[in-house]
């Protein structure tokens, strides 16, 4: 137990020898924390599928099985205790990024994705992986499998109300948008977090990872590290590159902030290294397709990537809702990255609606990459009202939103109609509002696309004059060494008991925890040691931008250059760099066909397509669907669907959707029509319109016009009522 030191016992001059026996025991704590890290590495890597979930599990499938074997597998979730799972709930399928680090972040802690659904009452599978990649092991090959595991997901869950909820975490995210482009049969609701689909985008001066393929050349560097480790790329390498953003916290507050807290500190960073620290590895072929296609090609959001199989993977194709979660405070996947695909693909939201798609966006204000993950606040706040409204987000129509999150007040219309301390409004937006977020100009997609084709070169002459004979000298003990003596890992080995040295610590740490003595909050000494933190905290900071402002100058400085973009056969008169990919002319077709369809509909149907044509009508004008109404809509799905599935309620409201989009007058004027025979239902269906319209507050003046003329349609005025 930590003491404070009475202040009785010493002068004010022994402030110093009550701030050394501190610093000494606070050293001594710190360096057995240190070496517990590095035994708590080397037992964790001994497993045969190291992970950090927090939650027991079952494996399912082991795609080492499968006809072209993987290195990932398929566990279900098992609920801890006091929790109950709904099987008629959709499940929840997580997917943690394979990018240096171990699965296991999206079911870190009990605050977390996988820990909100499972509270939820949703059942919850865990895609996650070994070390190792199997031998030649493909992206392709890969995605493949997940096709497999969520077929078998889909399988296991006949009764569930809607396909599974797919959630991919940061480099799983673009995995994850793959998978549901090539089967989009397979997947329901996705959500892709801190996940980057738009390479190319950043703002300047705030996103210097973007540059890093330029300033090396391209992507014959991972083709390089590969052969020397004998054909797989460690995945160290990616986590020393997370590191190198940020220089102040990788060489100092990170460890300071341990040492200056170790009464407390030790188990919650000794929790976050186990993760950190679990370093797996990618076959060449994945980290070679990885570099090529997305980091430095940029293909994805262009539609240009193509399988082997000759399949397009066009995101237009996705037909699941897309809630794309980013943060302006991630250095990492900023949102221009995690949201640019959007404007890559979509000229306007009419676009997006002709693709049939809906794509929800949240930005939070500051939160950083890993936090996206493993924050609890976020996962208590975003992740939960994405969990409960993820029925909600299914039915939205097809366009554009934004998430807008708000905590709960006294003020707020129908509290009782919501879920949790937050209040989900999905408020329309438009193309311009993802282009107001910042991008790039021509100019600088110049740049970029500069050093795409200047890698394609540079990759093509390592492989024709170095690559033979660095294979030629590698071998299975050079590769194996050369991952002993990364730094990263090197730095767990060193301080563990494997060093003679560290034999004594653990006794002598024993010693100071039983005897600990603390110096006082005011301690002079102590407020000093905090300036100088502070103070080199911020010198490091400063270092970390003016590398980052070189690096960005000279970037541009190079790959500006006509003579340059000339030589990597580029001219000023060519198309831009960044393309746009047109609209295939059988979706053109069919978007046609189906306007004719629908206009010929507008008269068919009856009192359940009266009041959810009407409900839309009156919302239209307020731009913006609030999770309040939602919960009103789920009773009159009770009422008019009875136990049909939330899919077919959400076909109707799709169709009668573009009815008004298509011919808002005439769709309203065919709505007695479909009240033929039902009229004496009209008030009562009138009511549920407006207990809707009105859950999340009273309406703006032209929603308020609109509800009035409904009322009208539903409770038309008899002869004489008027008084006349």
């Amino acid at each position: 137990m930590t003491t404070n030191i009475s202040d009785n016992v010493f002068s004010v001059p022994d402030s110093m020898i009550e701030y050394l026996i501190d610093a000494g025991q606070r050293s001594v704590l710190y360096w057995d924390t240190m070496r517990q890290r590095g035994n708590q590495y080397f037992d964790h890597m001994a497993q045969r599928a190291p992970n950090v979930l927090k939650f027991d599990y079952e494996l399912v499938i082991n795609g080492q099985s499968l006809d072209e074997p993987v290195n990932y597998g398929l566990v279900k979730i098992l609920p801890p205790e006091g929790v109950t799972i709904d099987d008629r709930k959709r499940p929840f399928v997580v997917i943690d990024p394979r990018a240096g680090h171990g699965p296991g972040i999206g079911g870190f802690k009990a605050d977390s994705e996988i820990g909100v659904a499972l509270a939820e009452g949703h059942p919850c599978y865990f895609i996650g992986f070994t070390p190792m990649p199997e031998p030649n092991q493909t992206i392709e090959a890969v995605l493949r499998a997940e096709v497999h595991f969520l077929r078998h997901v889909n399988e296991r869950h006949p009764k569930a109300d809607g396909k599974p909820v797919v959630i991919g975490n940061c480099q799983a995210g673009w995995a994850v948008m793959m998978l549901a482009a090539t089967r989009p049969d397979l997947c329901g609701p996705l959500i892709v977090a801190g996940a980057p689909l738009s390479y190319w985008e950043g703002v300047h001066g705030q996103n210097p990872m973007r540059y890093s393929g330029g300033m090396l050349g391209g992507s014959w560097l991972a083709a390089l590290f590969s052969d020397l480790g004998d054909g797989n790329f460690d995945g160290a390498w990616l986590v020393h590159n997370f590191e190198s953003l940020n220089p102040a916290n990788t060489l100092w507050k990170k460890q300071y902030d341990l040492y200056s807290r170790i009464d407390t500190e030790s188990p919650r960073y000794l929790g976050f290294e186990r993760w950190w620290g679990g370093h797996v590895f990618l076959s060449g072929a994945e980290i070679q397709y990885i570099v090529d296609n997305l980091f430095v090609g940029n293909k994805l959001s262009s539609a240009e990537m193509v399988t082997s199989r000759k399949l397009s993977i066009d995101l237009r194709k996705i037909r699941s809702p897309i809630v794309c979660f980013c943060s302006k405070g991630d250095n990492i996947t900023p949102p221009q990255q995690a949201l640019g695909w959007i404007s890559d693909l979509y000229h306007s939201v009419d676009d997006i609606r002709a693709a049939g798609q809906t794509i929800v966006y949240c930005v939070h204000d500051r939160i950083g990459h890993l936090g996206i993950f493993v924050s609890g606040s976020v996962a208590r706040k975003e992740h939960f009202e994405f969990t409960s409204n993820i029925d909600f987000i299914d039915c939205l129509p097809p366009g554009l939103y934004e998430a807008v999150i708000k905590k709960t007040d006294a003020d707020d219309a129908n509290p009782d109609l919501v879920v949790g301390d937050y209040i989900s409004r999905f408020e329309r937006r438009t193309i311009d509002d993802i282009r107001n977020l910042g991008g790039n100009t021509l100019e600088d997609n110049r740049c970029f696309a500069a050093v795409a084709r200047l890698s394609e070169v540079n990759h093509g002459l390592y492989r024709t004059t170095a690559q033979p004979m660095v294979r030629a000298m590698t071998t299975k003990q050079s590769a194996e060494l050369m991952r002993r003596l990364h730094p990263l890992r090197l730095g767990y080995e060193l301080l563990s008991d494997r060093n003679p040295m560290m034999e004594k610590l653990e006794a002598s740490a024993k010693w100071v925890a039983a005897h600990r003595l603390s110096a006082k909050p005011d301690n002079p000494f102590l407020q000093w040691q905090t300036l100088y933190s502070d103070l080199l905290t911020e010198s490091l900071n400063i270092y970390g931008n003016w590398r980052d402002m070189m690096t960005e100058q000279m970037f541009f400085g190079i790959y500006s250059q006509p003579w340059l973009q000339a030589l990597m056969g580029m001219r000023a008169s060519d198309a831009p760099p960044r393309k746009h990919p047109g609209q295939d002319p059988n979706h053109l077709a069919f978007i046609e066909r189906r306007k004719k369809e629908i206009l010929a509909s507008m008269d068919k149907g009856g009192p359940r397509e009266a009041v959810i044509r009407g409900l839309i009508y009156v919302r239209m004008p307020e731009g913006a669907a609030d999770e309040r109404g939602f919960e009103m809509i789920r009773r009159i799905r009770a009422e008019q669907y009875g136990n049909k599935p939330l899919a077919e309620y959400k076909k109707t409201y799709r169709e009668q959707f573009f009815m008004i989009l298509l011919d808002e007058r005439r769709a309203v004027e065919a709505i007695p029509q479909l009240l033929a025979g039902h009229e004496e239902m009209g008030p009562e269906l009138f009511d549920m319109i407006r207990k809707v319209a009105t859950a999340s507050g009273a309406l703006g003046k032209k929603a308020d016009q609109h509800l009035a003329e409904i009322k009208a349609l539903f409770i038309p005025e008899k002869p004489g009522q008027d008084g006349k």
